[in-house]
């Protein structure tokens, strides 16, 4: 909403708009009146809408065209005043001022106008039937006021009317020709439906209503006040209720209702609610709420955003069987303005057999998106109304900043839940296998991935000691001398070669060398292709005589060569050595840390599993 509103009154001479100033400030009819009252602010403690208001006077005798012209680009809603017993003021309204203010105002952002006759006191006659017909030609008329500055009729609820054609425009809302709500505001409030319909059924029951009430209004309905509501949908349309709660046609009814009866101060506390500006636009505000990530520190969801994204997900998922197909995919992003996951979604993170996304795929995209770009994971959640459901001030209350990584190695423990793993090698190395079969994918299934869908990241989840972390690839492209600070920056590096390839381990031996030889970041080399036959390596040591020289664990052999999902054991390891940077250079010459890490793992999957199924039987 605005942090205040500008009203300029304008008109022909001697009509009045002084004295209705004057009348509005000191509640009486002044005694003389000057050419031009001074601008005044009415605080916002004394206003219906609670902002201040600023009242300007126009004076032809006073003021320049240029005067004028300023003050039309600076009013926020502008009065054109006549007299009801002066029909050349009423002439001049269409033939001199409307054209006059058009020219002078852009039209994409017209401002709103309000025709005022003042003197109503001195006729006993409406100038309404003259009037009706020029507020039906001008869409930026929002309303005409009849008044008397002497008697004060009407004074202070013309200023009230000034004020809500600013706080709560028609326009943007309504046409009045068609005498149905804009393409705009159906979209918008078809998008609060959705969100509000926190079951998917279609309609709105009486608890959801109850909650929608609640939450834009802070007050709950009286189960007769709901009775009441339906039934005026009932009376005036078939389709508006349905199993005793409201449909979306139902629901914008309402909506239509309450603008046709002069309350668009209801609908738009409504879309003001659900994050909306005056163009019926999400608000930057609301979409990308501040927040600090200081250097060194990662971003990923807490307890409160992980329970709201299940909600959705149950709610979405129709069939109840824990994977979300296509269609229902694009039903959970209906709230959106655009399709925010493309088909390499599919390669990113676990699907069903029929590459659906499961469950833990679902959870996992989330994770990966806030993890590496915290902004989008917002607007994501602000799209889907996290901050309305959970009662938040903003979306940034579904994010954890993690501490410094260099606290956590000082105090050899860490908090985190999702560690990067940045995959480097030389082309054909095996590095997109290699993400792919942690999320069970074979080699069979791998050859059936378009090349346009595939990938560069794999997310899923390990467990460490009994704790569930996620685990991120991330496959780097192998252009040497273009590596970035981003690829570089991760928890734990796997240097990839493929061992029927006598070139392959060089390129991991340079990168090594070059750039992780003296950081702390834990390094693996995995031995990819190992269902091949192994040759020697063009380099001066070989893979395991690099490894013991630079106090490397040996090269780990990995294959997706396999009739079932490959081994998920090397994924424990590298979650482990990520959480443990300490422990896997101090145990490196001890195979029992790859053996505690392997069989903690192994014991902890199959316990997590179990609740995981259990987790599911609830829901």
């Amino acid at each position: 909403m605005r942090k205040d509103v500008r009203i300029l009154l304008v008109g022909e001479p001697k009509v009045g708009k002084t004295s209705l100033i004057m009348s509005l400030v000191s509640e009486e009819f002044p005694d003389e009146v000057p050419l031009r009252a001074e601008e005044i602010t009415i605080p916002a403690d004394v206003t219906p809408e609670r902002v201040p208001t600023h009242i300007v006077d126009y004076s032809e005798a006073e003021q320049s065209d240029e005067q004028l012209y300023q003050e039309i680009s600076k009013a926020n809603v502008i009065c054109i005043v006549y007299s009801v017993n002066n029909k050349k003021s009423i002439e001049k309204v269409t033939s001199h001022w409307i054209p006059l203010i058009n020219d002078r105002t852009d039209k994409d952002s017209r401002v709103p106008l309000i025709l005022v006759g003042n003197k109503s006191d001195l006729v006993e006659h409406s100038s309404m039937e003259t009037i009706l017909p020029i507020m039906n030609q001008y869409q930026d008329i929002e309303t005409c006021v009849e008044c008397s500055a002497k008697n004060l009729k009407n004074i202070s609820e013309l200023f009230y009317y000034a004020q809500k054609a600013v706080l709560h425009p028609t326009g943007p809302l309504y046409c009045p020709e068609e005498k149905e709500l804009k393409p705009s505001c159906i979209k918008a409030l078809t998008r609060i439906f959705k969100i509000s319909d926190l079951d998917n059924d279609g309609v709105l029951n009486d608890s959801e209503l109850n909650f929608f009430q609640r939450t834009c209004f802070n007050t709950p309905l009286a189960p007769q006040a709901l009775e009441d509501v339906k039934n005026v949908v009932r009376r005036n349309m078939m389709d508006g209720v349905k199993d005793n709660g409201l449909t979306l046609k139902g629901f914008l009814f309402l909506h239509t209702l309450f603008i046709q009866r002069g309350r668009h101060e209801t609908t738009w506390t409504v879309l003001r609610r659900f994050g909306y500006d005056d163009d019926l636009e999400l608000t930057q505000e609301y979409l990308f709420p501040m927040i600090k990530i200081p250097p060194d520190c990662t971003t990923e969801l807490n307890h409160n955003a992980y329970l709201f994204l299940q909600s959705v997900f149950d709610k979405h998922d129709k069939d109840r069987d824990c994977a979300l197909s296509p269609e229902e995919v694009k039903d959970l992003f209906k709230v959106f303005p655009y399709m925010p996951w493309g088909p390499d979604v599919n390669n990113t993170v676990c699907t069903n057999e029929q590459g659906w996304l499961t469950y833990q795929g679902y959870l996992s995209q989330w994770t990966l998106t806030t993890y590496l770009d915290v902004q989008r994971s917002l607007e994501y959640l602000g799209y889907l109304g996290y901050s309305i459901i959970y009662e938040q001030e903003s979306q940034a209350a579904a994010i954890t900043v993690t501490r410094n990584k260099r606290i956590d190695l000082q105090k050899k423990q860490t908090q985190r839940s999702v560690f990067r793993c940045n995959v480097l090698g030389a082309r054909g190395s095996g590095k997109s296998g290699f993400l792919q079969a942690f999320l069970g994918r074979n080699l069979q299934r791998q050859r059936r991935i378009r090349e346009e869908h595939k990938s560069f990241y794999a997310i899923s989840t390990t467990y460490v000691y009994g704790q569930e972390k996620y685990l991120l690839l991330h496959e780097v492209m192998p252009d040497f001398d273009f590596l970035t600070e981003t690829d570089l920056a991760c928890d734990v590096v796997c240097l990839v070669y493929d061992i029927n390839n006598p070139r392959s381990f060089e390129y991991c031996a340079k990168v090594y060398k070059q750039y992780f030889i003296d950081s702390k970041t834990p390094c693996v080399v995995i031995a990819a292709k190992s269902d091949l036959h192994e040759v020697r390596q063009h380099y001066s040591l070989s893979p395991h005589d690099f490894c013991r020289k630079h106090k490397l664990h040996p090269p780990q052999p990995f294959t997706c060569s396999t009739n079932e999902a490959p081994s998920k054991d090397i994924y424990t390891r590298l979650t482990t050595m990520a959480m443990y940077p300490h422990m896997a250079q101090a145990d490196l010459k001890n195979s029992t840390f790859w053996l505690r890490a392997s069989v903690g793992a192994t014991v902890f999957a199959v316990l997590g599993f179990a609740m995981y199924r259990a987790l599911l039987k609830q829901r």
